[in-house]
């Protein structure tokens, strides 16, 4: 394997051409996976405009609005890392209605968000129509450990150091999920695009050699 560095204009830049080229029946299902201090929302943000410029038409869903209730994800507490590691995420929900629509066979009707986080209650979105060509970019946390069905897998990695440093305080009590799922599902070794965020300034593409 060897590293090369990028710059962040760049990285988005081969990415985005990368996307545009892969064809699959129907829609293309992306994760930008990575925790919040390596910013996965924001690279699929600017992932938009590059791929519609392609010609491919691009939903970007985020994984944050795919929580479970807060009944369920809060029941052992607001703050316990195995349980943000193991059932924050309403996966069911998340291919239900976007990752199975999207699919060979799917109707390509697909929501955008399912659930209101902060209000604790269902968004309300409306359904959107993403027709055959498109790009669904799943960004967020913990992607690519519940064999959910993505075509394309991106996994922004931090070393432990840099992950504690750039963690926001008030998330510090998630970083044991981050260090389990580094050591039970190592992204790192499958993903399709391996990306080293340590410094957002500075990612480096991780490559065969």
């Amino acid at each position: 394997m060897r590293v090369r560095p990028i710059s962040p204009d760049l990285l988005v830049t081969e990415l985005a051409e990368r996307l545009a080229r892969t064809g699959t029946p129907g829609r293309l299902r992306v994760a930008l996976d990575g925790p919040p201090a390596a910013r996965p929302d924001a690279l699929a943000e600017a992932l938009v405009d590059p791929l519609r410029a392609a010609g491919r038409p691009v939903l970007h869903v985020r994984a944050g609005d795919f929580l479970r209730p807060a009944s369920v994800r809060l029941e052992h507490g607001r703050t316990n890392p195995d349980a943000y590691y193991e059932s924050w995420l309403d996966e069911p929900g998340l291919r239900r209605e976007v990752l199975d629509p999207a699919g060979p066979d799917g109707s390509g009707r697909l929501l955008p968000s399912l659930w209101d986080a902060a209000a604790d209650r269902a968004s309300r979105a409306a359904y959107v129509d993403l027709p055959p060509g498109g790009v669904v970019l799943v960004s967020g946390a913990l992607l690519l450990g519940g064999a959910l069905p993505f075509d394309v897998t991106v996994h922004l990695v931090l070393s432990p150091a840099a992950l504690a440093r750039r963690t926001d305080p008030a998330l510090r009590w998630t970083l044991p999920a981050f260090a389990r799922y580094a050591d039970e599902v190592v992204p790192a070794s499958f993903a399709d695009v391996v990306v080293r965020a340590d410094d957002p300034r500075r990612p480096a593409l991780v490559e065969a050699a």
